[in-house]
């Protein structure tokens, strides 16, 4: 039978770029947290516990873990390394034993915990083994069990877990990471340090949230969107659908977060006349699929963006890639 170790991260945000996975203290983002703060996150979530009464109830012997920084979130994770390489490289051991569940308030939390693997376990160019596939830069990564600490998900946003029907319910969970199999999905990696698991959302907003215009130069593999002249209200960088729809325009067409494709598109405001010569404003949806996106903003101010929730500002040029079927969750 399996060791489990479930894994919950000490803050239920990762938006401002704090908490887990960005070098701070998970449990607020402040390292010298008070006695008040540790002692909640040492207080397990109910869905927390129980899967990991139904995990012991299926013979596996768990251990429930709390990290509130990356250096924890590694050490974790040091558990699913293979035997050692002949060329000193770490590489997740295919045949483990020990089966990760991760327990996630929200998309970013996931993709934290997906952002460590890859810094473990991803070679640096000058060291590329010959058995790592052509199309990618890091080895298959490790299947993870995904516990959602919203079982019942009651908001409108249809986090990663909804989209790709993963059980809520703790006691499938365990059934999942127990008896089921995994599903491997792609992963994005951008020229910033970063994955993306579902998608990006770039564009920025006024004080009462109507898109405001900015312009940036948008490409997929050889196809160009928008050539950095056209004023946007919106572009998607698009692994899955999270972010498919903006108010009631459809961006994206059919994301797929397993064909191997990263799927862009760009809202563009055109101005038409009626034959009374009416002035009307329509939006005309640019979209391409690839191997690799790239967006450079061409405004002096930053451009505002979440990525899986998190939010960020980009002022330089930011290229994404697509890793196929690099990671893995465990589905019934």
């Amino acid at each position: 039978m399996y060791d489990v170790v479930l894994l919950t991260l000490g803050s239920e945000r990762d938006a401002s770029g704090a908490g887990c996975g960005s070098g701070e203290a998970c449990c607020g983002g402040d390292v010298a947290a008070t006695k008040d703060r540790d002692d909640r996150c040492e207080t397990p979530r109910v869905p927390v516990l129980a899967c990991a009464d139904a995990l012991t109830a299926g013979g596996a012997r768990v251990e429930a873990v709390t990290a509130r920084s990356d250096a924890e979130i590694d050490d974790v994770l040091a558990r699913l390394d293979g035997p050692a390489r002949p060329d000193g490289l770490t590489w997740p051991d295919p045949d483990s034993k020990i089966r990760l569940v991760v327990a996630v308030a929200g998309d970013a939390q996931l993709r934290a915990v997906l952002r460590r693997l890859v810094r473990r376990y991803a070679p640096p160019p000058s060291r590329r083994p010959a058995d790592l596939a052509g199309n990618r830069t890091v080895p298959d990564l490790p299947p993870i069990g995904v516990l959602p600490l919203d079982p019942a998900r009651s908001t409108t946003h249809r986090d990663l877990a909804a989209q790709l029907g993963l059980p809520r319910d703790p006691a499938a969970v365990a059934a999942a990471v127990l008896d089921g199999t995994p599903r491997r999905l792609d992963l994005l990696r951008n020229d910033g340090g970063s994955v993306t698991l579902d998608g990006a959302l770039l564009g920025a907003a006024s004080e009462d949230g109507r898109p405001l215009h900015w312009r940036g130069r948008v490409e997929v593999d050889d196809a160009v969107l928008s050539d950095g002249d056209d004023p946007l209200l919106a572009c998607v960088i698009g692994n899955a659908g999270g972010y498919a729809r903006l108010d009631d325009v459809t961006l994206l067409a059919d994301p797929d977060p397993s064909d191997g494709l990263v799927e862009v598109a760009v809202a563009v405001p055109v101005v038409t006349r009626s034959r009374l010569g009416r002035r009307r404003v329509r939006l005309e949806v640019r979209r391409a699929r690839g191997r690799a996106a790239s967006v450079l903003p061409r405004d002096e101010a930053a451009l505002p963006y979440l990525d899986d929730g998190v939010q960020g500002e980009l002022t330089r040029k930011r290229s994404w890639w697509t890793e196929p079927g690099a990671w893995a969750v465990w589905t019934s």
